[in-house]
């Protein structure tokens, strides 16, 4: 008989189910939904290894065959883990897909992901419908009510199986088709931002290496992590699901995140850690401050992308540390600064395994403090690998004299600590300087009349070479009594001349990626000097 190897996702499950049965190692809260008459949904691990061994018998029934693959679209629901677990019982690979999904671009990843199924929710089945007759390889679909009061019932959709049948029926137990740590696990696919979205293939020995991040990020052993990331994004995948997983920790997951809540979630469930990206943090910082923003039990923020202008602001206010780190989805390797180490601003060193150098285009590395790619690769000297599904010529593109070309400008100091700059293409310089958007977004956030704020920049109406417009997108706390000209001048007295924005562009909600990462291209898309919600300063 095989031995168990607690890096392959099903075994670990079955491990951890013998050892720890009762556990409850992921709790779905309902605190954030405002259903708190539904009680939470809690998952054991013993619960984790029956429900995941029901649905991969039930994938076994339908044919699925080791390397099939089939979809994951929905929120955070405990039926996703699940069905990541069953993944690997059958040895199939799982293609998660951000539920927001729709159109060309959903056809787009069913097709190219060869799906033969898909988990979903009752409001993303309407979707894949519309796009069917894109996805040659679709057979079926399971799936759950969403909860969303919106969502057509599943009773009105023919062809659809409901997941609560398969999970009421019982299995005999399902003997795991992995026995190698690199049979691919999953395809995650890129956001697609300058093309057709890429598919990463991560194999077992990915995700149970990123289950022993917990380690790294500085989790004690009764760390209670909590996550309102979507589990379609690596994030949420490495600060919450695989380390949990992997030791214990008690994850505390919502359906989305949700920045006016957060803290009464943390302080329900006794969360000591929470991770961040992007703009998120931004977003949490201009929410108005509290007398009570210091009574939380979060210990620790583990983040990819906290702006230097609010980092020792927000550890102050929320009384709590800042763990920073950079990592690529595609393989790119790791970067982190633990708490209290370092310099603020920085994303860290690389890990003991990876090499990380800044280059420039000619392949030469840039002296401290000069701008170029976030380049890595192994630190053994060997070349950097990356595999996008079905797409060889973009895998070998990716790699240049062996470096994993992140696309990410970024400089090291004199003392070797590596800091992110802007996406290659994004950075905005405006008059001659090159503007912080972060510094930007501080100022805008503190103004009592901004809920939500992303900086970025359109080109400049000089037609100046190089030259971009300063633009902040912005979600009005109070639309009703919304004063443009009061926070262009509350900017002029909180920035530098050239950073002050060109221009405001008032919105419902500011468009944003699974990871909830501002999709900039949907604001240049929206935007004109004389479209409807856009002031300028004059």
């Amino acid at each position: 008989m095989r031995q168990l190897n607690p890096f392959i996702l099903a075994d670990l499950i079955r491990i951890r189910a013998e050892e720890k049965p009762d556990l409850d190692v992921l709790t779905f809260e309902h605190l954030s939904l405002d259903d708190c008459a539904t009680p939470d949904e809690v998952r054991t691990y013993a619960d984790l290894a029956d429900n995941a061994n029901r649905i991969a018998a039930n994938l076994v029934a339908r044919g699925m065959q080791k390397g099939d693959r089939f979809a994951i679209m929905m929120r955070n629901h405990p039926e996703f883990v699940e069905a990541m677990i069953a993944a690997s019982i059958a040895g199939c690979i799982f293609v998660p897909i951000d539920p927001r999904t729709r159109g060309d671009k959903l056809g787009f990843l069913l097709r190219n992901s060869g799906s033969r199924g898909v988990f979903c929710t009752n409001d993303s089945a309407g979707k894949i419908a519309d796009v069917r007759d894109q996805a040659p390889d679709l057979e079926w679909l399971l799936a759950i009510e969403s909860g969303e009061e919106d969502a057509p019932p599943l009773a009105d959709m023919p062809g659809v199986t409901r997941l609560t049948e398969v999970l009421d029926t019982p299995a005999d137990s399902i003997d795991a088709r992995v026995g190698d740590v690199g049979q691919p696990l999953q395809i995650i696919y890129t956001s697609g931002t300058t093309g057709d979205p890429k598919g990463i293939v991560g194999d077992h020995m990915r995700f149970g290496g990123t289950g022993m991040l917990g380690g790294i990020f500085g989790y004690r052993e009764d760390e209670r992590p909590y996550t309102g990331l979507s589990f379609t994004h690596n994030n949420a995948q490495a600060t919450a699901i695989a380390p949990s997983l992997m030791s214990g920790y008690r994850a505390v997951l919502s359906r989305r995140f949700t920045k006016s809540r957060l803290w009464e979630v943390c302080r329900r469930y006794d969360c000591t850690t929470f991770s961040l990206v992007g703009g998120m943090a931004t977003g949490i910082y201009s929410e108005p401050p509290r007398r009570d923003d210091t009574d939380n039990p979060v210990r620790l923020v583990v983040s990819g992308g906290m702006p230097a202008a609010i980092w020792e602001s927000f550890e102050k206010r929320f009384d709590l540390h800042i763990f920073e780190f950079y990592g690529a989805s595609d393989g790119g390797g790791m970067a982190y600064k633990p708490a209290g180490v370092g310099p603020v601003g920085s994303f860290g060193k690389p890990m003991d395994s990876v090499a990380m150098k800044i280059l420039d285009e000619a392949g030469n590395e840039c002296p401290p403090g000069e701008i170029g790619e976030i380049c890595c690769r192994p630190a053994t000297g060997e070349d950097a690998t990356v595999e996008y599904h079905e797409n060889p010529e973009a895998s070998q593109k990716k790699i240049c004299d062996g470096w994993n070309r992140s696309g990410d400008m970024g400089h090291r100091d004199e003392e070797g600590w590596l800091y992110f700059d802007y996406r290659a293409g994004a950075g905005i310089r405006h008059n001659g300087d090159f503007v912080s958007t972060s510094q930007v977004e501080k100022v805008i956030a503190e103004d009592p009349q901004v809920s939500d704020v992303f900086v970025y920049g359109v080109p400049a109406a000089s037609g100046a070479p190089g030259e971009k417009d300063v633009v902040a997108a912005i979600v009005a706390s109070r639309v009703q009594s919304f004063d443009p000209a009061a926070l262009f001048e509350h900017c002029r007295q909180g920035l530098e001349p050239n950073f002050v924005p060109s221009y405001l562009q008032v919105l419902d909600e500011i468009p944003k990626t699974a990871s909830e990462k501002p999709q900039e291209r949907f604001l240049q898309e929206r935007f004109s000097p004389d479209a409807s919600g856009v002031f300028t300063r004059n």
